[in-house]
């Protein structure tokens, strides 16, 4: 057996396990039109996946409709982190149903695909913001990202062993404090439901 052999399985293994892969429900091909473009008309019909943070999510007797700062979307069909709406705009997504603003809450991260139909107009403050609309037979929520601290101590803190220059303060290039040190936050698990 050649060496070449296992390099390859290991090269395969690797770069496969680095592929992200799109969620099942957001799968398919999409036209790219931004939704800044399709605020000025003439996308009627077009089907599209979009994405960005909520701004509200409002429910109606037959449908909720989720307001939208749209967000670029990575190769998951994720909106991009830490990425502003700028020129991508902002879109309204409505599917029929209920869906609780409470768990739709602002700020959390949705992809939609779905048809585009005409635009709604909204106040922006004093402003009419013309929101394309989207007609959409998919509402992804996206789970919270976890929260990275950079150390694990508060500023302040004071360790007698090691101090900012090296063991026992002294010297330079104290690895601990070269090194950078994350703490993932998880949130905490929901409450259990009511006894009856």
């Amino acid at each position: 057996m050649s060496l070449y052999r296992p390099l390859a399985l290991v090269a395969a293994v690797a770069l496969l396990g680095g592929c992200a892969t799109i969620p099942q429900p957001l799968q398919g091909t999409y036209t790219n039109v931004s939704s800044a473009a399709a605020q000025q008309g003439g996308a009627g019909g077009t089907r599209v996946r979009w994405g960005g943070e909520i701004i509200k999510a409002e429910p109606g007797p037959q449908q909720t409709c989720f307001y939208v700062l749209a967000r670029p979307l990575d190769s998951q069909a994720r909106p991009e982190l830490g990425s502003a709406g700028g020129d991508q705009g902002r879109f309204v997504a409505c599917h029929s149903g209920f869906y609780d603003p409470e768990v739709f809450s602002r700020g959390r991260e949705l992809t939609v695909t779905g048809t585009i139909h005409g635009t709604v107009t909204q106040k922006v403050g004093e402003y009419d913001y013309p929101y394309p609309r989207v007609e959409a037979d998919v509402v992804y929520l996206w789970p919270k990202r976890p929260v990275y601290v950079d150390r694990p101590y508060p500023p302040g803190f004071y360790d007698p062993f090691w101090g900012p220059w090296g063991p026992w303060g002294y010297g330079y290039g104290n690895p601990y404090w070269n090194s950078p040190r994350v703490i993932v936050v998880r949130p905490p698990p929901p409450p259990p439901p009511p006894k009856k």
